[in-house]
């Protein structure tokens, strides 16, 4: 067996992170999914915007999105930036990316030196893709051009220049100058349209693959996730139009999936989203060992005896309703 939580009793009534000497504890050894944000767009639902971090033996090696306050969770989380191995976004939306932004900014004051690869869907309409997005976000021409540097590899085979007579010290909040580093990020457009799975990244820590979905107009990702045997799959935001995730799922020891709309909800927003019954249709037609139910609305939140009644009609494995800095071991 493979969850770190074998029994679904137990595994229910942990409701909170386990810690150590204050600080959320994933475990030194395996696999283990955590939630740096568990809520959505609102400012009042009680939690960060969506974000998950990926930790394989002690060590951070996959965010997947970014929502507002994500980064001070990664903090608090204890993880490296220099540890990743890449971020995925499932939709460029600002209460998924959000907080990409203060990631670079501080990734600068870190030793990261090797290349961040950085996935996300391509462009769409008035949508930007991720190569577009980041230029917007840190280019030359963008919001925040004094990190422009890091969209492009910085210089090994010179020595930096001595200052200029009377040149004033760069400040801590001054761009960082080129050093032997081969740090930099490197956006890929992943395609966001058709029925067609992209799986053209592998470390040797982990392996992605991504799936189209429907989210309304909007360009949006399912993300999976293979390692040391297990996968993990991100479904973000989607409704089930294009009927493609339970292959995509198949297998999956973790379906984490947008809980946004509660089991009757009527009207344009249910277009857009899976309700309850739905994922646990897909939860068991996949075979997946554990269900993750992230992105909790204000309109789900306080719902959660509906919401389980209506998956486990469906659904007998395990089913989490995910809160802020919760580590799950596989």
């Amino acid at each position: 067996m493979k969850l770190a939580v074998f029994l679904l009793p137990a595994l229910l009534a942990l409701t909170a992170p386990t810690t150590v000497v204050g600080q959320p504890y994933c475990g030194e050894e395996g696999v283990w999914m955590q939630i740096l944000g568990a809520g959505g767009p609102e400012l009042d639902d009680g939690g960060a915007g969506s974000s998950y971090l990926l930790w394989i033996d002690n060590r951070a090696r996959l965010l997947v999105d970014a929502g507002p306050g994500a980064s001070a969770r990664f903090d608090e989380a204890g993880a490296a930036f220099a540890d990743l191995d890449a971020l995925a976004f499932t939709q460029l939306t600002a209460h998924h990316s959000a907080d990409l932004s203060a990631f670079l900014e501080g990734s600068r004051f870190q030793d990261r030196n090797r290349r961040l690869p950085v996935f996300g869907p391509d462009g769409r309409g008035e949508f930007p893709g991720m190569t577009a997005f980041l230029e917007r976000l840190i280019g030359a021409e963008g919001l925040y051009p004094h990190l422009a540097g890091l969209l492009r590899p910085r210089p090994t085979n010179r020595s930096p220049r001595p200052p200029r007579p009377g040149a004033k010290a760069a400040s801590a909040h001054s761009p960082q100058p080129p050093s032997a580093s081969n740090y930099h990020v490197s956006p890929t457009d992943v395609p966001a349209a058709g029925r067609r799975r992209w799986a053209k990244f592998g470390s040797p820590n982990l392996r992605l693959a991504a799936m189209p979905v429907h989210h309304g107009t909007l360009p949006a990702l399912a993300w999976r996730v293979e390692t040391a045997g297990y996968a993990l799959v991100f479904s973000g935001d989607f409704s089930n139009q294009k009927n493609l995730m339970t292959d995509f799922a198949v297998g999956a020891d973790a379906l984490v999936v947008t809980h946004a709309v509660p089991e009757h909800m009527r009207g344009a927003v249910r277009e857009r989203h899976l309700i309850p019954s739905q994922i646990g249709r897909i939860a068991t037609a996949a075979g997946v060992r554990m269900v993750v139910l992230g992105h909790r609305m204000n309109r789900t939140q306080g719902r959660e005896s509906q919401t389980r009644e209506a998956i486990e009609a469906h659904y007998a494995g395990p089913l989490i309703f995910a809160n802020d800095l919760e580590c799950w071991g596989l």
